[in-house]
């Protein structure tokens, strides 16, 4: 229930720890190291699985593209150059893949991919009310929207974070984090009516 709590009394992320990555940890990545590519997984897979989530909106597609993610840094990790943003370089691959997957599913059959609200297979979310909670944060909300909500709520990301590792302006990220949190209340009070009233 902690989403749903998230939504209506602003509660702090549910994450508390952050995520630090020292840039030598992809450089050891790139020269095979496997713990180094552990420790990694272990810092980012949350993250990045709500990173995910949030734009292609399907949770077996953002499973394999998460997979996918994790393979391609793996790959790549010798041809990363230090810029002081490593998870920045992280979502940048874990988008690339996400649009085309999404690309790909809608010159197939016409149509996105198949939406959260046909399927409540989540890998973190167990309440249902947390999943009505996200299902109606995937369908209402704009994709910045989202990507904000969810890294912040779920992963614990600070504003200044998601700032710097989106590339936007603190103050664009909070107004769009506040006018997200407002459709999302706003949603689920017409959904359920007075159910959803909390003071």
């Amino acid at each position: 229930m902690f989403l749903f709590a998230f939504v209506f009394e602003d509660s702090p992320p549910l994450i508390n720890n952050r995520i630090k990555i020292d840039e030598a940890l992809i450089e050891r990545i790139g020269q095979d190291d496997k713990e180094a590519f552990r420790e990694l997984y272990a810092l980012t897979e949350r993250t990045l699985y709500g990173y995910i989530l949030s734009i292609v909106k399907n949770p077996e597609d953002t499973l394999d593209i998460l997979h996918d993610t994790y393979i391609k840094i793996r790959a790549s990790a010798h041809l990363y150059k230090p810029m002081g943003k490593p998870l920045a370089w992280i979502f940048t691959i874990a988008r690339n893949l996400s649009m085309t997957r999404i690309s790909r599913a809608s010159r197939t059959s016409g149509e996105l991919p198949m939406g959260m609200e046909n399927s409540l297979t989540f890998s973190y979310v167990t309440d249902p009310e947390d999943k009505l909670v996200l299902e109606s944060a995937l369908s209402i909300l704009e994709e910045d929207e989202r990507m904000i909500i969810i890294l912040h709520a779920v992963s614990g990301l600070r504003f200044s974070e998601i700032a710097q590792n989106l590339s936007k302006p603190v103050s664009t990220v909070m107004s769009r984090y506040h006018r997200g949190l407002k459709k999302l209340r706003k949603h689920l009070k017409a959904k359920g009516g007075t159910y959803y009233e909390f003071n």
